[in-house]
């Protein structure tokens, strides 16, 4: 089980007003109010940060595993190792960092390359002797250029199979993207009957109806109270055909998923109010 490491300390910004008691009509007190709330702030902060390394179980070099995980897609990234300085700097800046033990030093992962990874969230493992940097990256991780460090299928390998470039440790959702990318891919000069998949891709028309018409079953599923395993397969089909769409915009989606979690703490309401107006139809 994995534990917030962030979400554990925001807790610690909030002060009692029982430690002061100031008239709210006074300004100079209440300044002097603010100033002192954030000072004790401040260094709750610091002790809550201090307590929970002092948890940490760190190996004989002081040192413990830390792996960067894509916050929207949950893809691993890389793995690195951290100690205490390197934690409490990624908390405070919100900047994956680690210990570099070949350099002896602390490294921020993205400080050559501007390839950043923008932490999110920290978590611990059960037994607290590794921890998740849960964050967004601004660029590939890998000094190689790929997405993540691991894109090496190791049951290929052992299998003597041929692997050509590199394959990235995808989930079912991201394994069905890559697949109609290169359905997308193979439509130039391909030859042959063309798979259901190149079909949608070729026609708008097809793709639409297809989309509204597997939408409807899914609904039909609640109205007609069939049985969770056939709203499971409804909705299957359109997460399929919405992603051939997806695919035609040249949208990922971890594009998609990027504003669901942005949307977390937003009313619909205010989401809607947010967006950017329609173009107008032409006639």
């Amino acid at each position: 089980m994995a534990v917030s490491y962030v979400h554990m300390l925001r807790s610690a910004t909030t002060f009692h007003k029982s430690n002061l008691s100031f008239s709210s009509y006074d300004k100079r007190r209440r300044t002097h109010t603010l100033a002192v709330q954030s000072s004790d702030s401040n260094i709750t902060t610091d002790l809550k940060v201090d307590t929970l390394l002092e948890s940490i179980k760190w190996d004989d070099k002081g040192l413990t595993v830390a792996i960067a995980q894509n916050v929207d897609t949950g893809a691993i990234l890389m793995q690195g190792f951290a100690n205490r300085e390197a934690v409490a700097t990624t908390i405070s800046s919100r900047k994956a960092t680690f210990y570099s033990r070949s350099r002896s030093s602390l490294w921020t992962k993205g400080e050559t390359s501007n390839n950043f990874i923008n932490v999110h969230d920290v978590f611990l493992d059960c037994d607290r002797d590794s921890l998740i940097y849960l964050g967004k990256p601004d660029g590939p991780t890998c000094h190689t250029g790929s997405e993540t460090c691991y894109y090496t299928p190791v049951l290929d390998l052992l299998d003597e199979k041929q692997v050509e470039g590199s394959r990235s440790a995808l989930t079912s959702l991201y394994a069905l993207e890559s697949t109609i990318s290169q359905r997308k891919a193979e439509l130039v000069g391909g030859n042959g009957k063309p798979s259901w998949t190149k079909r949608l891709l070729q026609s708008d028309k097809l793709l639409c109806s297809k989309i509204r018409e597997e939408a409807d079953e899914l609904c039909q599923t609640l109205e007609n109270n069939e049985d969770k395993s056939r709203t499971a397969s409804e909705m299957a089909d359109v997460l399929y055909h919405a992603m051939v769409l997806l695919a035609l915009k040249d949208v990922k989606v971890e594009d998609v998923l990027q504003i669901l979690r942005q949307r977390f703490s937003q009313s619909g309401i205010e989401e809607k109010r947010s967006r950017a107006p329609k173009k107008p139809e032409e006639n």
